[in-house]
């Protein structure tokens, strides 16, 4: 007794756990988000109290827009200098000859829905628009006659006319005091711009400049910074004394904090968001001061990654170059990876959110991928990940469903058992305890699977939710999108009926589901059949002899359907499948062991019918 007791108390503990995660995810989080507001104003006292100024790392300049009044015409915005076209396989857009910002870029191969016609994900935005979000490069320097570039200078375009992979395009300045600034801007097939500034001394004294990158965010969209098992806000990975260190900075703990210092040699930094990035590198043997800012958190609440690369001496009748890169693009794994190999970039692959459970996220990820190349279907490569996790876990599986078969067939004595020593708890353990090494069984087995999948569960969400290869991917059917909750419906009849739920007055919110925003009442067809297949698989296992674990087992298959039916169909897919692969096994050892099981049973009355 005291064995089953125990093994029943570890499923109501693991149980209890992911609810509470649930809470803490569903409900708390929305009550954090509110408190925000108040922190963004206290990050205003603290920047100023710690003497942040607007525009200064050092010195660098960095211009804040002059009011908070936007434009939403992008036409408008662009028009407000001359510009660059930049044309490549996976980008388009612009860059302004004012401040030779990076500042109009769209992604080509990925759009805002599912839809064929649906709008083209915009990555960059020129300023003059809310939430303007561009890179710049420049060089800072005190002192210096005629001044260096700044943010509003206007360079010449002098050679190239359309930035693409086969031609980059060269900009020059001249500061009519004897320096002449010639800025050379390149890009690849991929998303890695590359940025090479050549300054010439034509004059007759000396001076001292340090080349400089930023990247800029003025506001943060409301969509953004919503997600705890997301990161989205500062990312970087700074390198001191050969140790690479990621460090990432969400948005909300960035208001904290609004200034954050770093020294480096090498290394990156940026600002990421679930699937994208904008990240700066500079010459990966350069010594680098590296900030994380926030500026006019009222009004504009410009969010920078900013880098300072080290001052060096121009003489006369001499020149230097310094040669920067910006990613811009879509963080999938492989060009990560690739860019990490071929520039040396520190841990650049860590871009994408891999977690504290990497060890696990990444390798699944890596064979999801794999038999996606064999199949073509991240969701049959979800199924075959389930398969390869199942037979791994096979012979623990094994042990486990033959214990809880043996516990099944033994219900009759520990019945007995409970009732001849009713009023002696003392003997009820003792018996039970011998019963089960009589019998050769451990209780706790069955406890094992459960405990082992809990992590793997975790994982593969993580690897659905982060990874950009799963966004928009679709299944079979109604599922088009494994990364979003299945869109189907128990309101309308799961689309039988030409109404949407959501347009309910009140509870809307509640009855629309397929947003994964929170908790709902919608059920879909996947969540329903999760749950068929999570009640079948706890019949079958021994019931609780404590009444009130009982009907708490009763229920989690009920609970966990409405829990589970915001979360990615991908996911869903998995645990459905995982659930049914359990019941075949587990049927047929309970077969084997000729143990009752609510399979059999159920067709024996449809038989007798």
């Amino acid at each position: 007794m005291k064995n089953e007791n125990t093994r029943n108390t570890v499923i109501f503990i693991v149980a209890t756990m992911v609810i509470l995660i649930g809470y803490q995810f569903f409900v708390m989080r929305p009550q954090a988000e509110r408190m925000r507001a108040a922190q963004i104003a206290e990050a205003a006292q603290t920047a100023e109290t710690a003497g942040v100024a607007a525009g200064t790392v050092g010195s660098i300049a960095a211009p804040a827009p002059s009011s908070a009044i936007f434009t939403t015409d992008r036409t408008q915005a662009l028009g407000t200098a001359a510009r660059v076209r930049i044309d490549t396989p996976r980008v388009q857009g612009s860059l302004s000859l004012q401040g030779a910002r990076i500042d109009d870029l769209f992604l080509k191969n990925y759009r805002e829905t599912i839809d064929a016609d649906a709008a083209l994900v915009e990555l960059f935005r020129p300023q003059g628009m809310e939430h303007a979000y561009f890179a710049q490069f420049g060089w800072t320097g005190q002192n210096v006659a005629g001044g260096v570039p700044g943010p509003n200078t206007l360079w010449r375009l002098t050679a190239g006319q359309t930035l693409t992979p086969t031609t980059p395009v060269t900009l020059t300045w001249d500061n009519g005091q004897g320096l002449r600034f010639t800025r050379v801007v390149s890009v690849d097939t991929d998303y890695m711009f590359t940025v090479a500034d050549t300054v010439a001394n034509l004059g007759t004294a000396p001076i001292v400049i340090a080349p400089y990158g930023r990247v800029e965010r003025q506001g943060v969209p409301a969509v953004l910074g919503k997600q705890q098992i997301l990161h989205e806000g500062a990312i970087g990975t700074f390198s001191n004394d050969g140790k690479a260190i990621t460090k990432q900075i969400k948005y909300g703990k960035w208001a904290d904090e609004p200034r954050q210092d770093f020294t480096s040699t090498g290394g990156w930094l940026g600002i990421t968001d679930k699937y994208w990035m904008a990240a700066l590198i500079p010459p990966q043997t350069e010594e680098i001061e590296a900030q994380f800012v926030i500026t006019d958190p009222e009004r504009t609440n410009i969010h920078e990654a900013r880098m300072l690369g080290e001052a060096r001496t121009i003489q006369p009748g001499r020149q230097v170059e310094e040669v920067q890169h910006l990613f811009a693009g879509a963080k999938r794994n492989e060009i990560l990876s690739a860019y990490e190999t071929r520039l040396d970039i520190p841990r650049f692959i860590y871009a994408i959110d891999w977690g504290f459970l990497w060890f696990l996220t990444r390798p699944i990820f890596l064979v999801v991928e794999f038999f996606y190349g064999l199949v073509g279907n991240f969701g049959v490569a979800i199924l075959l990940l389930t398969a390869t996790i199942k037979l791994i876990m096979f012979p623990l599986a094994n042990k486990s469903y033959e214990s809880l078969s043996k516990m099944r067939l033994l219900q009759p004595k520990m019945e007995e058992i409970k009732t001849k020593f009713k009023d002696d708890p003392q003997a009820q353990q003792k018996e039970t305890m011998a019963l089960y090494q009589r019998e050769k069984i451990n209780p706790l087995a069955g406890c094992l699977p459960i405990l082992v999948q809990i992590p793997v569960f975790y994982a593969l969400y993580k690897v659905l939710y982060v990874t950009i290869e799963m966004r928009h991917a679709p299944f079979f059917g109604w599922l088009r999108d494994l990364s979003a909750p299945d869109p189907t419906n128990i309101w309308n009849l799961f689309g039988l009926i030409p109404w949407d739920p959501a347009s309910a007055p009140l509870i809307g919110g509640l009855l629309g589901g397929g947003s994964g925003g929170g908790f709902t009442l919608a059920l879909s067809v996947l969540a329903i059949f999760y749950g068929f297949t999570m009640w079948l698989q706890t019949a079958m296992n021994p019931p609780a002899t404590d009444p009130v674990q009982r009907q708490i087992f009763m229920f989690m298959p009920l609970i966990f359907t409405f829990i589970m039916a915001v979360f990615p169909a991908g996911l869903l897919v998995y645990w459905a499948w995982n659930n049914i692969l359990g019941i075949l096994q587990q049927y047929y050892i309970m077969h084997r062991f000729k143990a009752e099981n609510p399979i059999d049973t159920f067709f024996a009355r449809f038989k007798s019918a």
